[in-house]
């Protein structure tokens, strides 16, 4: 699965605004422009055990 078809974060995890851009630092970078922060979201895999609620 490409990284096009992820869906991107809606809020920055630092100031929770809305203003992110990708980043051209690679794949899954963002940066947000209300706090000037640059972050990178990815996915590191799937628990081994499925999770009780």
């Amino acid at each position: 699965m490409s990284s096009e078809t992820r869906a991107a974060p809606l809020y920055c995890p630092y100031c929770g605004e809305e203003d992110l851009r990708p980043s051209e630092a690679g794949p899954g970078a963002w940066e947000c422009h209300a706090c000037a922060r640059a972050f990178t979201v990815r996915f590191t895999g799937l628990l081994s055990r499925a999770v009780d609620r």
